[in-house]
């Protein structure tokens, strides 16, 4: 089964941009038989306005879901029920691994993502950075 998952957005470009960036994926391609994404609103009918409503992106290398980000008129008001963990260094633990997540959590801020608490390893983690994206949806690195 393949899955698609949602994000409700305020400007679905620049959060489009921000989880292609994250997650090393890329735009999503038009319909077979349109070159752009315009040429197919064009022919649908969807005007102009209305163009930038939705975006998504895909997995480079086709394993992972589609992402989908949909215009809403509501701000985010409550904290998500659901989250993406975004893996940095899947084989490494201890401080080593903590200071990859930091380099990481730092270069995301500089995409507009806000870090918002760090969780320390112990016996039974290898600790985490949670974070939100420039819209506030939250998520950690893993």
């Amino acid at each position: 089964m393949e899955i698609q998952v949602t994000f409700d957005a305020k400007d679905p470009r620049r959060l489009a941009d921000f989880w292609a960036y994250v997650l090393h994926y890329r735009r999503d391609d038009p319909p077979e038989g349109f070159a752009t994404w315009e040429e197919f609103a064009t022919a649908h009918g969807i005007p102009e306005d209305e163009w930038e409503n939705q975006d998504a992106i895909i997995p480079r290398d086709g394993t992972g879901p589609r992402i989908y980000f949909q215009r809403v008129p509501e701000p985010k008001t409550a904290k998500n029920r659901v989250h993406l963990d975004v893996p940095v260094a899947p084989t490494m633990t201890g401080e080593p691994f903590m200071s990859v997540l930091e380099a990481r959590a730092d270069e995301l801020e500089s995409w507009g993502a806000t870090r918002l608490r760090r969780h320390e390893p112990t016996s039974m983690n290898r600790g985490w950075i949670v974070m939100a994206d420039p819209e506030g949806n939250e998520f950690c690195l893993v």
